[in-house]
């Protein structure tokens, strides 16, 4: 049986997760991506076309002029509305193309759900290139946050405190993306969590979540991820009712929201496996085949009634974060080590020698550290440890 996979840049998700879920389920895999070479390094054997993959109808044709296929997947958040369209053309499992399109496009996520009735969240669209002064317009209540409208990993996330401050910047993210739409929407309060979701259109399971913990504003850069094995029942009620609404249940998910006074609001919705390796601590913390489990359901597979997930598993991933552009001249290398119990695996994600500006976004991750174990006061002294015990330095 061969397998399409769309992707775009090489990511941990797919080299350390899918691939070789892939191979060890006997799948033959055609990666399909606008990059081969970047994947034809990461060594992996698996058959790479070079395709423009942010165009379904060129997906399409890809495949329909190859090998047939048994599934077409994806983890990229910029490609799952594609690959639901390839899917549903060529008769195969997959995501309903529409829910793809909520989940991707804040602005009518946010439209949905309030016609839904599921939730109601002030927002307005900015298209490419109109007026940001349209914004204050709106009656948005402040704070307010301003983002793009199709975007990820934090970026171009911002705060705004009143109007001159909303047009200012979303001025500034217009002249770094000036082909972006944009919303801007009121802030939500509350600590912020995710939900992990897994189904198979029939049955589905809530697999946790994680804590997240934020940098200080006026940034949202993700610091540190506690997984959670079970949020309280009335709070992942609402999570997935508003997931219903918006028709997701097919396949992974990775919702982000936020609980204030008892009420779940969702942030976004991320239709794929969670990444930035917490996908690779979660398989482990419930020690289940979480990535074979993804790709049975693109292929049709019921899902388990029982996953036989673990109970007593906790975990933690935690980022090295640059503090200033330049270059990094030392950071630790790889290593897997386990003390008192605890797992730890630590992963650069910046060459030394590399030389960035401080992008103020996910991209200033120096490195990633995963935590497993079973007794939280370990693991969390295990962590403390691992970074104080380890530099990072950048020089100008």
């Amino acid at each position: 049986m061969r397998m399409y996979l769309l992707a775009l840049n090489p990511t941990d998700s797919v080299t350390e997760g899918f691939l070789p879920a892939a191979a060890r389920l006997g799948l033959d895999v055609t990666l399909l991506t606008d990059q081969p070479e970047a994947h034809r390094r990461t060594g992996f054997r698996a058959e790479v076309l070079e395709c423009d993959v942010r165009d379904f109808r060129a997906v399409i044709t890809r495949i329909a002029t190859h090998h047939p296929a048994a599934a077409v997947f994806t983890n990229s958040d910029h490609l799952q509305t594609q690959a639901a369209l390839a899917a549903e053309y060529f008769g195969l499992p997959g995501k309903d193309w529409r829910a793809t399109l909520r989940a991707k496009n804040k602005a009518e996520m946010r439209r949905h759900l309030a016609a839904s009735g599921a939730d109601s969240v002030r927002s307005v669209e900015l298209a490419p290139g109109q007026d940001p002064s349209a914004l204050t317009a709106a009656g948005l209540p402040y704070p307010c946050v301003v983002k793009p409208r199709e975007g990820v990993a934090s970026e171009d996330v911002m705060p705004a405190g009143g109007p001159g401050e909303l047009v200012a910047r979303a001025e500034e993210i217009q002249a770094r993306r000036p082909e972006a739409a944009l919303v801007a929407e009121e802030f939500l309060a509350g600590e912020l969590y995710t939900l992990e979701t897994l189904g198979d259109g029939r049955l589905r399971h809530v697999l946790g979540g994680f804590h997240t913990t934020l940098s200080a504003p006026p940034s949202f850069i993700e610091e540190r991820h506690d997984f959670v094995a079970a949020h309280p029942e009335p709070v992942v009620a609402q999570v997935l009712a508003q997931l219903d609404a918006l028709g997701v249940g097919f396949g992974a998910c990775h919702t982000e929201f936020v609980v204030h006074e008892g009420r779940a609001r969702l942030i976004e919705v991320n239709y794929r496996v969670i990444g930035d390796q917490c996908d690779l601590l979660l398989a482990r913390v419930l020690g289940i085949e979480l990535f074979e489990h993804v790709l049975r359901t693109h292929l049709g597979e019921p899902l388990p009634a029982d996953l036989g997930t673990r109970q007593d598993g906790a975990g933690r991933v935690e980022y090295a974060l640059a503090d200033r552009a330049g270059t990094l001249t030392a950071a630790p290398a790889a290593t897997d080590r386990e003390t008192d119990g605890v797992r730890l695996a630590y992963r650069p994600l910046r060459a030394v020698g590399a030389e960035h500006p401080l992008y103020r976004t996910n991209r200033d991750y120096l490195g990633v550290l995963r935590a497993t174990g079973t007794d939280h006061a370990a693991l969390e002294q295990a962590a403390k440890g691992f970074f104080a015990a380890e530099r990072w330095e950048i020089s100008s």
